[in-house]
């Protein structure tokens, strides 16, 4: 287990999500990892001492010294123990510190002193995240090799919706196994296809679909975690890459899509097609806005199939995989586009599954390959998901 046997510093400072990092401490030991916690003065206010004693099976840590017998908790001794220190949650006030090396506690001491990777989670209203000093602050961070687990989205203690929640305890966990984990995609070069396409009608109107590319830019991310260089073809979503190994290229139709993609195949190891290309493109642009009210007949053809023309490119060892998002007969239809479109494994979601396909931060699916083999996965956040078919596609490079 990547995290077996690691020293972990858990720093918990003074905020709502203190509740969390109890949490997150029951799991890291769970990991196996030998875990030391440090509160700050004002995180005693939130989360008692003695349930963070129990969970992490060590005594907290919160001031310098014991004032009843005088014994010291050396902030370099701690700095040298540590394998990482994880801070969260992490408030704006101890970020701010961070930021400009204020040492007025024994977490901030201890952070200035270590040597191991430091990770902070923050936590905070959505006003105070997203001011710029708060901003400034975490880019600074950043710029240090800090690594900022960003907050998630939803209702606030203040009763605000927005930005500002700490990520749940299970993707911290996550995101501190990462960094234990031996890069199993180093040297690959792997395209990944994105978003939805969109199909014009006139200067105004298009056709398209309801993927908003969380799915693809997911597994963009965990694939350059693990080492691989990503060349991201990206149809028209919100989304921007975060890891600096993602090389995005944006698109809006799947005739561009196509002529990128197939531009970009022949020098990679792999490709995951994870776009919803539209299936029809309009047979005729209109150049000017159509006025007319009355019904129309929208003649149709048939876009580029991506997955399939690039299988027909694919040289040997070079890995492909594709998505079908299915209402009906759902395994055979998705059996039938594997062998189709020359994939070594698809991933099958239904829409008849609660949480899965457009719209959810959650997807369910099952993952089928060409000799014939179907794993069935869980209800994930599209994070572990993307986890789960990064593993599959790295078994495959394995083998190679």
């Amino acid at each position: 287990m990547p995290l077996g046997k690691k020293h972990i510093i858990v720093g918990v400072t003074g905020s709502i999500a203190a509740y969390k990092a109890a949490v997150l401490v029951r799991f890291l030991v769970k990991e196996g990892a030998e875990v030391r916690v440090i509160m700050t003065p004002s995180a005693k206010e939130f989360i008692s001492p003695l349930t963070m004693a129990t969970l992490s099976k060590h005594a907290v840590l919160v001031d310098f010294f014991d004032p009843e017998n005088g014994a010291w908790n050396s902030h370099v001794d701690l700095g040298i123990w540590a394998d990482a220190l994880l801070i969260a949650p992490a408030t704006a006030n101890t970020i701010a510190k961070m930021a400009t090396g204020i040492a007025d506690n024994l977490l901030l001491t201890t952070y200035l002193s270590a040597r191991c990777p430091t990770l902070v989670a923050p936590a905070m209203d959505v006003d105070m995240f997203l001011h710029p000093a708060v901003t400034h602050n975490l880019n600074v961070l950043q710029e240090r090799g800090v690594h900022v687990i960003a907050p998630g989205t939803g209702e606030l203690a203040s009763g605000l919706e927005g930005k500002g929640r700490m990520e749940e305890p299970e993707t911290i966990v996550r995101k501190i196994s990462e960094i234990f984990t031996t890069g199993d995609c180093n040297g690959k070069k792997v395209l990944v296809t994105a978003g939805p396409t969109q199909e014009p009608i006139d200067p105004v109107r298009y056709i398209s679909n309801y993927s908003s590319g969380k799915m693809s830019y997911a597994i963009a991310e965990e694939l350059a975690q693990r080492g691989a260089e990503v060349l991201l073809v990206s149809g028209p979503t919100s989304l921007q890459p975060e890891h600096p190994s993602i090389r995005k290229t944006d698109v809006q139709t799947a005739a561009e899509m196509y002529r990128v993609a197939a531009d970009l195949f022949p020098s990679c190891d792999a490709a995951i097609f994870a776009a919803a290309v539209s299936d029809f493109a309009p047979a005729n642009v209109h150049t000017q806005k159509i006025k007319d009210k009355q019904e129309f007949t929208l003649p149709l053809v048939s876009t580029n199939d991506i997955a399939a023309e690039l299988g027909k490119m694919k040289r040997a060892g070079q890995i492909t995989a594709g998505f079908a998002l299915e209402t009906d007969n759902e395994q055979e239809n998705a059996l039938e586009k594997l062998h189709r479109k020359n994939l070594d494994f698809i991933v099958l979601n239904s829409l008849k599954e609660a949480g899965a396909g457009f719209g959810h931060p959650t997807n369910k699916v099952t993952v089928m390959d060409a000799q014939g083999n179907v794993r069935h996965f869980p209800l994930k956040s599209k994070t572990e998901v993307a986890h789960d078919i990064v593993n599959q596609l790295t078994a495959y490079f394995h083998e190679n």
